[in-house]
């Protein structure tokens, strides 16, 4: 699909410039679409424009995809790019820059991504250093992004923090039965930044205590990442206490959130973590790590957070929780508490707005 045009509208207009598919249901798909409906609540005309597929490592197929589809921009055109294109396009909107007011949507560094070999991380951060120069304006989803940017040469002047919003959502209610095991729930597609290999051994180190993991998220983005998770768990021999469910839709999701006891996610490197916002919305407390932005997302009374890869850390903390309910009661009160500061996506909508309004000013002052 390439050109999705919202309703003719007089308020303000901008393109939204997505690769692959905006139906993807990843953290940061969701944020652009959230967005994306917000603008248009707001009175803003959106025009979405799919790149491509392939990102972050597109063919010269769709590297040509995608500058016809900036060609085809108006001058002038306020155009938002998702960071997962914008990094790795830095020839294609070198092109199109003094034209174009343009817009980068960092949600975390490509070249953060975890798993990558030397060669290819230094050829992302190379890429997005030179992309992100051409930006007149950057949006990142948390201060700890925006700190991280300085590295690439983006001045702080340029950078705007535009947080996730999260739903009114129902507070989890945890298990149904007297006694049944303790319910984790991860919701991450199954990638190696988001650590499920090492969160199930943690978990296998604890096999004699009453717990269940569910984990929701894709099963498609990263096949040979999903077979060696199947194989390590079978390995294990936990595959009737691990459950891949794959991607859940809107109700399956919240039926997950409502029976859970305790939110997992063992992550590697989070620009925001969106699903962790989610599960603070329920009142859920968290074990996690103090990976990228997460412990700005996580406050310290809502939740146990150790460093990434430290699996003993992790299945200590872990234990705690599965060994003392009053602990595990305490952090879901901080859950609680800490669910009536978060942003709506309104709100976040209306700081979406009004930094595209300032970046496109301040490109009109000086052209």
């Amino acid at each position: 699909m390439g050109r999705l045009r919202g309703p003719a509208l007089s308020g303000p207009r901008c393109s939204f410039l997505v690769p692959g598919s905006l139906a993807t249901r990843t953290g940061g798909y969701g944020y652009d679409r959230r967005i994306i409906e917000g603008l248009g609540e707001a009175g803003w005309q959106v025009d979405a424009i799919e790149l491509g597929e392939g990102f972050p490592w597109p063919d010269a197929s769709t590297r040509r995809m995608a500058e016809a589809r900036l060609a085809a921009l108006d001058d002038g055109s306020l155009a938002v790019v998702d960071g997962l294109a914008f990094g790795v396009l830095p020839d294609e909107l070198a092109r199109h820059a003094e034209r174009l007011c343009l817009v980068a949507l960092v949600h975390h560094p490509l070249a953060l991504e975890t798993g990558l070999e030397a060669d290819s991380r230094s050829r992302l951060f190379e890429s997005e250093r030179r992309a992100l120069a051409l930006a007149a304006g950057v949006l990142v989803t948390s201060p700890f992004t925006a700190r991280g940017l300085g590295e690439f040469g983006v001045e702080p002047a340029r950078i705007v923090v535009v947080e996730p919003g999260t739903d009114a959502a129902p507070l989890a209610v945890g298990r149904e039965a007297q006694g049944a095991p303790l319910e984790l729930l991860c919701v991450a597609t199954i990638t190696p930044r988001k650590g499920h290999r090492l969160l199930v051994e943690a978990l296998g180190g604890l096999a004699d205590r009453s717990w269940m993991l569910r984990c929701a998220g894709s099963l498609a983005m990263d096949p040979s990442c999903v077979a060696e998770l199947r194989a390590f768990i079978a390995s294990k021999g936990l595959q009737d206490r691990v459950l891949l469910l794959g991607e859940q839709r809107d109700r399956g999701l919240d039926d997950l959130y409502r029976q859970a006891d305790l939110f997992v996610l063992n992550s590697f490197h989070e620009g925001y973590g969106m699903a962790l916002a989610e599960a603070l919305a329920r009142g859920l407390p968290i074990v996690s790590t103090t990976a990228g932005a997460i412990a700005d997302t996580v406050p310290s009374a809502a939740g146990l957070l150790v460093p990434p890869g430290d699996v003993a850390s992790l299945r200590e903390a872990l234990l705690s929780l599965l060994d003392d309910p009053s602990l595990l009661e305490k952090l879901s009160q901080g859950a609680r508490m800490a669910r009536k500061r978060l942003p709506s996506w309104r709100e976040s909508s209306q700081g979406f707005a009004a930094a595209l309004l300032d970046f496109a000013a301040r490109a009109k002052a000086v052209s």
